[in-house]
């Protein structure tokens, strides 16, 4: 552990812990901070985290506010201009962080009677809104077919990464609802074909549905049949060895995100949704109840929002 004198971004006025008093100013505490976060343990990197976070707070109401003048209020005004007011983006693991940062600071503080009140216990452990899930761009949807593609035409030929990747960009499956299809469930004589997902509960019986297919997956369904020869469920191998499959299509398509079953999901409703399907066809696709569907659907917009502002 280096010493804490190679961290500082404040002066250090203040000679010890029984120095600390409620009109001693904030930058004159956070070396003396620091030195608590060694003696507990903490990383550097938590210590700088922690440093940089206070910086904030004194960025913020000023480096001289005295450490007893800060109440509730102000700490939550502080929080609210992190999140709305500074023009910089604070994820919600920053914001859990710097809330951290200041419980902590704050009861030790307390601790050492330097403050009477501690401001920071009243301060909700909130994350704010949660972040949008991943989904692909079209272009790397196409890199992605193009990738599994060429596996199909390798010197060992695999079919089963494009059948895959296909049915779940078309469908918007589960991993649990991939794993649990049996042959049966593709129904290729109705016009058009379809995929048909049984509940497993009556609970869930929104969950039941038929999706359309694409008739051009059913030509690498047969290839894949022929290659793996399935008995009774359709995919023959493990829920993992699906996500390994995903993991290496992505990889090998140059993607930066893991691929993942969640992922190709939300991508399957953005792309329909940009396709000016009807929300209700989509909800239904997905095997979402009326209620959950207010929050996907709103989840569903931001991401199409954020991928078209994205290829402007």
């Amino acid at each position: 552990m280096t010493d804490s004198r190679q961290l500082p971004l404040f002066s250090a006025l203040t000679a010890s812990e029984a120095d600390l008093n409620p009109h001693t100013r904030l930058r004159d505490s956070v070396m003396l901070f620091q030195q608590h976060l060694i003696k507990l343990g903490k990383t550097e990197h938590t210590i700088r985290a922690f440093t940089a976070d206070l910086h904030l707070l004194g960025e913020w109401g000023g480096d001289e506010v005295k450490i007893g003048a800060y109440t509730t209020t102000m700490l939550n005004e502080f929080l609210h201009w992190l999140e709305y007011g500074r023009g910089v983006p604070c994820s919600r693991k920053s914001y859990a962080r710097r809330v951290t940062t200041l419980k902590v600071y704050f009861k030790w503080l307390q601790s050492l009677h330097a403050i009477a009140l501690d401001p920071a216990n009243a301060i909700l452990q909130r994350s704010g809104q949660a972040p949008l899930s991943e989904v692909l761009s079209p272009d790397e949807v196409d890199r992605a077919l193009e990738y599994a593609a060429t596996l199909q035409r390798a010197q060992k030929p695999d079919t089963r990464p494009t059948m895959l990747f296909r049915l779940l960009i078309n469908t918007g499956i589960k991993k649990g609802e991939a794993v649990n299809l049996t042959l049966d469930a593709v129904d290729r004589l109705s016009d058009p074909p379809t995929l048909l997902i049984q509940r497993k509960t009556a609970k869930d019986l929104y969950k039941e549905r038929q999706i359309t297919l694409d008739p051009d997956w059913l030509v690498i369904y047969d290839a894949y049949r022929v290659q793996y020869k399935p008995s009774e469920a359709i995919f023959t191998c493990t829920a993992r060895n699906l996500e390994y499959i995903l993991s290496d299509v992505g990889r090998g398509a140059g993607v930066e995100a893991k691929l993942s079953f969640e992922m190709l999901r939300w991508t399957c409703a953005v792309r329909d949704y940009r396709a000016h399907n009807d929300p209700d066809m989509i909800r239904e696709k997905l095997g979402l109840s009326k209620i959950s569907w207010t929050e996907t659907f709103d989840k569903i917009k931001r991401l199409t929002d954020a991928q078209l502002k994205d290829e402007a």
